[in-house]
């Protein structure tokens, strides 16, 4: 091979043998094309077989109530798929971290080995109990919201807009930390403050009117919310299955 190629592979010794820079070159190319090739066996044998274990990693709240029980009922559909579910919302490597399937906020900006999809938008909505604001009054603007008791996650600054329509950190009065979304739509449920929550999570609580959106000028406007999936994957029964589910 060495001689085919015209360059040394090896080092070599009376005690070790070991690969030169253009060895392990060589090495890796090779595994590279030999896993492609596992990969393309794998899945012309199993075309049209839904099946198979897949990890996909989601968002915790939103994951929990919009995307388990699509999966939970397409896993019924398939009973040989394996779902591995994970749920944070930490931005994870995919790669690093072999998963196949994730679905992330907001712009995207590491799309060099996977592929995306827009499944959905959110729009985060502030909004109270009318027990509440009967109680405490209405805000009229952002800058008000140090005045109320407010329910917060990780950051006690909301970012809002301003009547410029620009983007402003406004910092509120935290009274209650949750690190939850549920925990948080819970509590202003049950009157305990002003909370910042993205519409598709109040959405039928507004619409029953146990909750008020307020100050809805001041929104952000809508982000997307994407389906992402390794490059390599991309034509795997099982990957496909699972991001039309999430498109549907």
């Amino acid at each position: 091979l060495e001689q085919r190629l015209g360059i040394q592979l090896f080092h070599r010794s009376t005690r070790r043998l070991t690969l030169t820079r253009e060895g392990e070159v060589w090495l890796a190319s090779c595994q590279r094309m030999m896993s492609e090739m596992t990969q393309v066996q794998a899945l012309l044998s199993s075309t049209g077989n839904i099946a198979g274990e897949l990890h996909i990693d989601l968002p915790t709240t939103y994951g929990r109530n919009r995307i388990l029980p699509k999966l939970l009922a397409l896993q019924k559909q398939y009973p040989k798929l394996t779902l591995n579910i994970s749920f944070q919302d930490r931005k994870v490597d995919m790669l690093a971290e072999h998963i196949d399937v994730a679905v992330r906020f907001g712009v995207l900006d590491d799309l060099d080995a996977v592929i995306a999809r827009q499944i959905d938008n959110f729009q985060n909505q502030l909004c109270a109990s009318p027990d509440f604001l009967a109680s405490h009054g209405t805000p009229t603007h952002p800058s008000e919201l140090g005045n109320y008791a407010c329910i917060v996650g990780a950051n006690r600054h909301w970012q809002l807009l301003d009547e410029r329509g620009q983007a402003v950190l406004y910092a509120v009065n935290g009274v209650h930390q949750m690190n939850d979304g549920d925990a948080r739509l819970q509590a202003v449920r049950m009157g305990c403050g002003i909370a910042l929550l993205p519409d598709w999570l109040i959405a039928d609580d507004v619409k029953a009117g146990r909750l008020v959106r307020i100050l809805d000028k001041f929104s952000l406007p809508s982000e997307p919310i994407y389906a992402l999936w390794q490059k390599r994957l991309h034509l795997q029964p099982k990957v496909r299955a699972v991001v039309e589910c999430l498109l549907d």
